[in-house]
């Protein structure tokens, strides 16, 4: 499968979009631009603009078609993953009651940090059942200023992180 590249700049940091002719596959979190391929998919200018519109504050939900590679246990708590609201966080014990064992927690961390599209599958949004942040693969800063950009940009009344 060919795969084609596009960098964006973010808040957080350059972001590298990794694409096949018709879906997103992959979200990096990278240092610097880099050379994108010459060709560019639908795909990748429509990340790039509702990704922009997220940053701005003005998207809340993702309409893009995206295939992540992973596991079909990855693929279950992706999905489940998927289901945590635009401002809203939920525990590891949660995702892995939801997933159909609560004994799963770990399982569920380890699938979360192998999430190939973060921010659009918002596993920056799983928190520890003590309500603190804990581990990103983006980096825990990048995981906190998601969230406090989320919750500044909704109505839920939690405090900041």
């Amino acid at each position: 499968m060919k795969q084609f590249t596009r960098y964006i700049p973010s808040p957080i940091g350059w972001l590298r979009l990794l694409s096949s002719e018709k879906a997103l596959t992959s979200i990096k979190f990278v240092d610097t631009s880099s050379n994108w391929s010459e060709q560019q998919p639908t795909i990748l200018g429509q990340t790039a603009k509702q990704l922009e519109a997220y940053f701005q504050g003005n998207l809340k939900s993702f309409n893009l078609q995206f295939e992540p590679e992973g596991t079909l246990f990855q693929q279950k708590i992706w999905k489940l993953v998927q289901g945590i609201e635009y401002g809203a966080t939920a525990s590891y014990l949660e995702i892995a009651r939801q997933s159909g064992s609560e004994k799963n927690t770990r399982a569920v961390g380890l699938a979360n940090g192998k999430n190939p599209i973060p921010i659009i599958i918002p596993c920056h949004r799983i928190i520890g059942s003590s309500g603190k942040l804990t581990g990103y693969a983006g980096g825990i800063e990048r995981k906190r200023w998601l969230l406090n950009h989320e919750r500044t940009n909704t109505k839920i009344p939690d405090q900041l992180f």
